[in-house]
């Protein structure tokens, strides 16, 4: 089964989020963004919908998370290397992130995290699954 996901993200300033995205080398699929949302591409099958505010509302009937108070997700992808790992946190730092935690290194993954501009987690790792030690239990 070919399943896509859509992770949709409320956003305050859509032309600054799809500015951040931009700049760490994301594109967008034009077909599915106006001015209410982006559709953000993070691979062939995994999109991130960032959605103004508003319009995230009316899809749900809770209040949108304070991100700068509450987590409500970690966004986590995985890139071919612990250079791109360093490249894109690099990126998202210089393009107005800020560092959530110290960069982890387990010797077989490598993981830095962010939070956008809008405060949500972003989690960039490298690993190398056939150096991955046996799990106990």
């Amino acid at each position: 089964m070919a399943t896509q996901i859509f992770v949709n993200l409320p956003v305050k300033d859509l032309e600054k989020s799809k500015a951040f995205f931009s700049a760490l080398g994301f594109e967008f699929n034009q077909q599915f963004t106006n001015e209410k949302g982006a559709c953000l591409i993070i691979s062939e099958n995994i999109y991130a919908m960032l959605l103004v505010e508003d319009f995230f509302k009316s899809f749900i009937k809770k209040d949108i998370a304070d991100s700068s108070k509450f987590a409500e997700v970690i966004n986590a992808f995985s890139v071919d290397s612990r250079d791109k790992v360093n490249e894109l946190a690099d990126k998202a730092l210089a393009a107005g992130a800020s560092a959530y935690s110290e960069p982890q290194d387990y010797g077989w993954m490598y993981s830095r995290a962010f939070q956008d501009l809008d405060g949500h987690l972003w989690e960039v790792l490298h690993a190398d699954i056939s150096a991955m030690p046996a799990m106990e239990g």
